[in-house]
């Protein structure tokens, strides 16, 4: 598998693109800066999108994405969003007001993006990829997920605070190459982080020994605002297994 980071943070600004992991050309997890972050042609051959929760930082360039591929792709995109995420969706951002509902245009028989429900631990299976969501400790429902391709797994967790049972599973995972998590604030800010169900690199480091041993970790969701103090503390930690996401368009190959 190529994981392409088309945005790594959890904000935008100049060199900062919110949340876009791409799995090779076609398989998005999230759509924080898929339109920002990736040319038309590029966004055109993407054909599934898994959603892991209704915050803006996730979605918000779903709406231009549809956009710009409309009448370009032929067919819809694949979205697998819960119940929750997507009544975020059509209720709040493609509501025909603040933009067109693009699960109804050209029509709702064709539309652009067609959304399917996400079940907790319920595998899914898109061509040759094996995807198994499972909930994790943020807002709005939210799942991280397992994708598994050709006999390796990467595993996403995307927005949470301390959590349990994903790690529980991922120890099953022989085959399991990396993880992806997030830490999103800087240990002065324990508490908004405890509030707000994100991590900084106290609790990371903790969370650490939940997970299964040996596996590269990649942090990614940092607030920019809050970056260069996150290195810091990241770095004082001195773990080797921890890879920061930065604000460069990276691709790792698993």
């Amino acid at each position: 598998m190529i994981v392409r980071i088309v945005g790594g943070h959890g904000g935008v600004s100049p060199g900062f693109r919110a949340t876009s992991y791409l799995i090779d050309g076609k398989l998005l997890i999230d759509a924080g800066s898929v339109a920002s972050g990736l040319l038309i042609d590029e966004q055109v051959q993407i054909d599934n999108i898994l959603i892991s929760h209704p915050h803006l930082d996730h979605i918000a360039e779903l709406a231009y994405m549809s956009d710009n591929c409309f009448g370009l792709k032929g067919k819809p995109f694949e979205v697998y969003a819960s119940k929750e995420t997507r009544h975020g969706i059509v209720t709040h951002l493609m509501n025909d007001v603040i933009w067109p509902d693009f699960s109804k245009l050209p029509t709702a028989e064709n539309p652009t993006i067609r959304f399917h429900e996400l079940v907790p631990e319920k595998t899914l299976i898109l061509g040759d990829y094996k995807i198994l969501p499972v909930s994790v400790n943020h807002y709005c429902d939210p799942m991280g997920f397992i994708v598994e391709r050709k006999n390796r797994a990467v595993l996403f967790t995307q927005d949470t605070g301390p959590t349990e049972r994903i790690w529980e599973i991922a120890k099953q995972y022989s085959n399991l190459k990396a993880i992806f998590t997030e830490v999103s604030f800087p240990n002065s800010l324990a508490k908004v982080a405890f509030d707000s169900r994100h991590h900084t690199p106290k609790t990371i480091a903790e969370e650490i020994k939940k997970m299964p041993p040996d596996i590269p970790i990649f942090l990614g969701h940092l607030k920019p605002n809050y970056q260069a103090k996150l290195y810091q503390e990241i770095e004082e930690l001195d773990i080797d297994r921890f890879n920061l996401l930065g604000s460069d368009d990276t691709s790792y190959v698993f």
